[in-house]
């Protein structure tokens, strides 16, 4: 794939270099497949690339089930207003040992590694190579990538698998992770304003700031939901930062904007609070179906706005 925007109209944006994650997530977007692809440093310049057209839509990690919440991911979100999540992706985390071709695992004494990364294999390196030295890296890929400099500083790096796709390294071990079923959830972001059809198996996700510090105010928020039957999936706050005490929550509903519940929760939330971002209802990647009580089911809800209906109008009451 192409890394530059010779076609502006159709690039998608992705956090690079090849080799990444993020660029394994961008591989599962259909609609990214045989259109330029373009490589970007940091989540605030692939929103960049979306919001001014330079690409139609970018592809940035916002959850991973170790960490949780990427709070750079959440942040931006939160500050650039007009885009719409339209897909998420799922991509199983998992690492590799590499060096130079020649070294062995017994030559190690120093690994570059990005300190998440680091994080997620610490237990397989302490076991495989105790008292080894670790060296913080910008990325998982640019660990791996200084290891061919005239005078690399470390013997092996940290990096994705498929790494030596890119780079003359060898592989020294194979699934170094601490956690096996480590994934890391990406969404599809763009400016589009159309909503994906719902399946069945869909995500809402909404940012919320709570109008006041004070008691229950976030039980008030939770309310909304909980009254209504729906499920989240991700409850995160973060700062707003402009006082102490003062948050934004970031929240995926279970659900989509189409069902009856979701949208009177979001007519809920918008009454309750001084600011709420819609950022999109989208499938869910796991395809897995929301279980809706009967209660809470669309023909319910339409069944108690037209009773209300009767008898506002003063028709008689069916019972």
């Amino acid at each position: 794939m192409s890394q530059a925007a010779d076609s502006p109209s159709e690039t998608y944006s992705y956090l690079g270099p090849a080799g990444t994650f993020t660029e394994a997530a961008l591989k599962l977007v259909e609609a990214a497949v045989g259109k330029p692809w373009r490589s970007v440093n940091n989540v605030g310049e692939a929103l960049d690339d979306v919001m001014t057209g330079r690409s139609v839509g970018a592809v940035i990690a916002i959850e991973n089930s170790v960490d949780g919440g990427v709070s750079a991911t959440q942040d931006a979100l939160a500050r650039i207003p007009g885009v719409r999540i339209v897909g998420e992706y799922l991509v199983p985390v998992d690492f590799v040992l590499v060096a130079r071709p020649g070294t062995s695992l017994s030559d190690v004494r120093t690994v570059n590694a990005h300190p998440v990364a680091y994080a997620q294999t610490h237990h397989w390196l302490e076991a495989n190579l105790p008292g080894h030295g670790h060296i913080p890296a910008s990325s998982n890929v640019a660990a791996a990538a200084v290891l061919l400099d005239d005078h690399p500083t470390a013997d092996a790096a940290v990096a994705p698998p498929g790494i030596t796709d890119h780079y003359d390294l060898a592989v020294l071990a194979d699934s170094i992770g601490d956690n096996a079923s480590a994934v890391t959830r990406f969404v599809l972001v763009s400016k589009t304003l159309a909503i994906p059809p719902r399946t069945g198996s869909d995500k809402t996700s909404v940012i919320v700031e709570l109008p006041a510090d004070h008691p229950g105010a976030l039980v008030d928020m939770l309310e909304q939901f909980a009254t209504r039957g729906i499920n989240m999936g991700l409850l995160s706050s973060r700062p707003i930062g402009d006082e102490l005490g003062r948050y934004r929550f970031v929240i995926d509903l279970d659900g989509h904007v189409h069902d009856e519940r979701v949208a009177d929760a979001l007519l809920g939330l918008r009454r309750f609070s001084p600011r709420v971002t819609f950022l999109g209802s989208y499938p869910r990647a796991d395809g897995l179906r929301s279980e809706v009580s009967p209660r809470y089911s669309d023909q319910a809800f339409v069944e108690a706005r037209d009773w209300l209906r009767a008898i506002v109008s003063g028709e008689p009451d069916a019972g």
